[in-house]
Formats: C-alpha cells, structure tokens, sequence
C-alpha cells in the first residue's frame, strides 16, 4: 500500500485572527484580509492556519509520482514580509494564460508571489483561483 503523509505543515487549533493580529503592515494586512474572502467565496470553506503562517481553504491530496499521497489545504495565503504568497494545489503549470494577463508577479510550482493586490488584476487572480480549485477537484 502506498504511503500517505500529512504535508510537513499541518493544519493547527491556533486561530487565523492570532496571525492577522501580528501583521504589522497594514496594508500586508489588508491584502491578505482581502484574499481570505476571496478564497473563503471561491471555496466555501472556512480558513484553518497551516504551520506557523499560511493560511489554508479546502483539502487536497496530492498524489506523486512515486505513489506517495500527501494531504493539504486546496488554496492558501501567507502574508510574508516581502510578498503575499498564494498557494494553488495543485500547482500553477497550465494557467500561462491567465498569468500573462496577471499583473507583476513571481511564481513557485505551486506558488504565486505577488507584493500588492494593487498591482495585479483581481479578475484574472479570482479566475485563477477558480479555475484551480476546478481543477484540484477534477472539472
């Protein structure tokens, strides 16, 4: 039988306000505000704080290559102190339409740098959100 972990940051009983109330920029603060509706609307799922910083909708399981399933959020935020970064399961390979039209921003496997909201266009983020959701979900 294959192995199946949890992702190496899990999910936590600590609250997403506690991490909220830590931000010191404000407006780090109110993008990352901002984000957990969007995702919290895309998902219909509450957010639940992953580790010490990332903050995590839905559940996802991947499956690698080698047959080893690993269990995490579906979508995600984290304000960190040079970018906000959101995390797609599973993964932002075949969405270049939809980050060409983005806006400024730097990319992960499965992770979206952006330093403001203000900079990029919030349609195409929220269609990217939704699509990868649809995605993660099999449609």
């Amino acid at each position: 039988m294959p192995e199946r972990k949890t992702n190496a940051t899990n999910a936590t009983d600590v609250g997403v306000k506690a991490l909220l109330e830590a931000v010191t920029d404000p407006k780090r603060k109110a993008d990352c505000q901002a984000v957990i509706r969007l995702m919290k609307g895309i998902t219909g799922a509450e957010p639940v704080l992953w580790g010490a910083s990332v903050i995590g909708f839905g559940s996802h399981t991947a499956i690698s290559a080698s047959g080893r399933t690993t269990d995490g959020f579906l979508i995600g935020v984290s304000p960190r102190k040079k970018d906000l970064s959101l995390y797609v399961m599973p993964g932002l390979s075949g969405f270049g339409d939809l980050l060409t039209k983005l806006g400024p921003h730097k990319c992960g496997k499965a992770c979206l740098y952006v330093q403001s909201l203000a900079d990029v266009d919030a349609k195409v983020l929220k269609e990217l959100l939704k699509r990868a959701v649809q995605q993660a979900n099999g449609g």
